[in-house]
């Protein structure tokens, strides 16, 4: 059978996955350590707020497998899959499952992040938008952050791994190696996302900008701290 190298995940998209991955272990290490660790804590947070901004931006405009249109699928979409009719574009970018977990995964680190600027241990750290709302919801903030927000976080990425695990060794599909370099081996010809220099300054502006986004927030606060 003839397969065909198709581009499905653009150069931004695949740095911001592995960024992502690398701030969600550094803010759970630094979070278990504690301590000194809070301040590299903090700061991993602030880079994963810019990272989901960056995200939201880019799925916007960025390349075609990487827009939130290309894997907002239908309940009836999703039954389908479920029901093994998959639909031929199932199994390109994000199948209808794995659109679930994805959007499931940023809403929660949306959480988290907001409830983090919103946080503080009475200690040491406060997170920069406390001084803007009252102790009542700092207080639920702080709650959610330590003791529930965390679990789902730690819960979802856990259950994307699993589920990479399941597609790799039971259904055979190659989920890993294309999310390095890219390419993608499809039975059929597929629409490559766009993957050029253009495209690339376009994303760096836009990270550059919610990089901005970001130290703007953390500087509200006198003692910033996630």
């Amino acid at each position: 059978m003839t397969q065909h190298s198709v581009r499905i995940w653009d150069l931004p998209t695949r740095l911001f996955h592995w960024a992502l991955a690398a701030s969600i272990v550094g803010l759970v290490i630094t979070a278990k350590v504690g301590g000194n660790a809070m301040e590299w804590h903090f700061r991993l947070g602030y880079c994963v707020l810019a990272l989901l901004v960056f995200r939201m931006v880019w799925g916007l405009m960025g390349g075609r497998w990487s827009r939130f249109t290309s894997f907002l699928y239908s309940p009836v979409r999703v039954l389908r899959y479920l029901r093994g009719s998959a639909h031929a574009e199932d199994s390109i970018g994000h199948s209808p499952l794995g659109a679930l977990s994805v959007f499931a995964l940023l809403a929660v680190l949306v959480a988290q992040v907001a409830t983090g600027l919103l946080s503080d241990d009475e200690i040491a750290f406060a997170g920069p938008l406390t001084r803007f709302v009252s102790n009542a919801v700092v207080g639920q903030a702080t709650g959610y952050h330590k003791e529930i927000g965390q679990y789902l976080v730690l819960g979802l990425v856990g259950s994307h791994l699993l589920a990479i695990v399941f597609y790799v060794l039971v259904r055979r599909q190659r989920l890993v190696r294309p999310m390095l370099h890219g390419d993608k081996l499809l039975p059929a010809p597929a629409t490559p996302s766009r993957d050029d220099l253009t495209s690339r300054a376009v994303a760096l502006v836009v990270l550059a900008l919610s990089a901005a986004l970001a130290w703007w927030v953390s500087s509200l606060g006198a003692a910033a701290g996630f």
